[in-house]
């Protein structure tokens, strides 16, 4: 059977987690190895400057006190022993549209598994106030791993996957939106008198775009964005050179 690595930025005893897990059984050996505690919009960040504590907590479930990266690579060498044939992140409890993939836990475990060389899927659904069902999101993480065991795709590439409330009307290929995003830092200050601060969403406005992952999702369907690990400007290269091209100039 394939061996599936499960992990997420949500830690262990996320329900999300269990759910993906479970409806997986059915294509592989899964084991979780996650972090202790919520490691969200943490990044593809590695632990370098304190050691990691593993601990079993069930049968195929693990935690780790460190970030989902940390999850990945502690999973491979100190548990499985072995690359997986999969590694699926998630169910993240929110989307991790367009830009926001650079800040993601969820989409780091994913990318990480693309970096070993390992097929990789980040799983997302919609932030909502009320009860998460997971069930939807589960069966379309399912069928598409299944797909991926069985037809992978271009090395050092993973999909992230976004997963609309209640059903979805159908899967969806689509690529990173783009919006107008400014943070905003808001400060505060304690009994003492000295500040400290809150990092939050500021202006959120998303561009238009029919093919967007942002734009499928509204629309009710799952987004599924391959992305790729090469982060060169392929299209600036020639502007690029052109600077040099300029400065030779300047120094004759």
């Amino acid at each position: 059977m394939p061996i599936i690595l499960v992990t997420n930025d949500d830690g262990y005893r996320s329900e999300g987690i269990t759910a993906l897990a479970q409806t997986l059984g059915a294509l592989g050996d899964v084991t979780i190895v996650a972090p202790i505690e919520e490691a969200s919009a943490i990044g593809h960040a590695l632990t370098l400057r304190r050691p990691l504590r593993l601990d079993r907590i069930a049968d195929g479930v693990y935690s780790v006190d460190g970030t989902p990266t940390d999850c990945v690579n502690v999973a491979i060498t100190q548990v499985l022993k072995r690359l997986p044939d999969l590694v699926v992140s998630g169910i993240n409890k929110g989307w991790n549209l367009g830009d926001d993939v650079t800040y993601s836990g969820t989409v780091a475990g994913a990318m990480e598994a693309a970096l070993l060389g390992v097929p990789g899927i980040a799983v997302s659904l919609r932030q909502t106030r009320s009860e998460y069902d997971f069930r939807h999101a589960a069966r379309a993480a399912a069928t598409l791993a299944e797909a991926m065991l069985k037809h992978p795709l271009p090395p050092r590439t993973f999909l992230n996957v976004n997963v609309p409330k209640g059903e979805p009307k159908g899967l969806r290929v689509t690529v990173q939106a783009k919006r107008n995003h400014v943070t905003s830092v808001m400060e505060r200050h304690d009994p003492k008198g000295r500040p400290y601060f809150w990092v939050e969403e500021g202006q959120n406005e998303w561009h238009p775009h029919d093919l967007s992952d942002y734009e499928m999702v509204r629309d009710g369907y799952v987004s599924v964005t391959p992305l790729h690990l090469d982060m060169t400007a392929h299209h600036a290269l020639a502007a690029v050179e052109q600077l040099f091209v300029q400065k030779e100039a300047e120094v004759r």
